[in-house]
């Protein structure tokens, strides 16, 4: 769900995304880490993913469904504490909506085949590449080679 703003109105919109299950189905998919951010918007305390520090060669999957989200050529080490990437594998990949909890505005990286949260993209990334870091939670992907 996101939020759009016209001049009077915040309204709340629903996409339907490709992939579609249950909560149930989710839960039982998905280990309790990985649905609490992937299902409810969580997020995973910073330095302890397992892919903070990967340097391997890959591409990194949705974790809910499998697609393919990013590829280790664009995974930088920002050093906030989440893997980063300068932009998606594809910019069909993804989905950003504004994010407005926690008293913050951000922008929230969504996986546009399953709509599982992945992370946020913020602005700081290095200016040669674009200059937008995406900050994702490793329990939200797998690693493949």
């Amino acid at each position: 769900m996101y939020f759009v703003l016209d001049t009077r109105y915040l309204i709340l919109m629903s996409k339907q995304y490709p992939i579609q299950k249950s909560e149930q189905e989710w839960q039982e998919q998905l280990d309790s880490s990985s649905y609490q951010v992937l299902r409810q918007k969580g997020t995973e305390r910073p330095f302890t993913g397992a892919y903070t520090l990967n340097k391997e060669t890959g591409v990194y999957s949705c974790k809910g469904c499998g697609s393919p989200i990013f590829h280790s050529d664009f995974k930088y080490d920002s050093g906030c504490g989440w893997p980063s990437f300068t932009h998606p594998i594809r910019p069909e990949a993804i989905d950003v909506h504004m994010d407005y909890s926690h008293l913050m505005i951000r922008e929230e990286v969504l996986c546009a085949a399953c709509g599982g949260h992945l992370g946020h993209r913020f602005p700081d990334g290095p200016t040669d590449k674009g200059g937008i870091r995406y900050c994702i939670n490793s329990v939200s992907m797998e690693f493949g080679k």
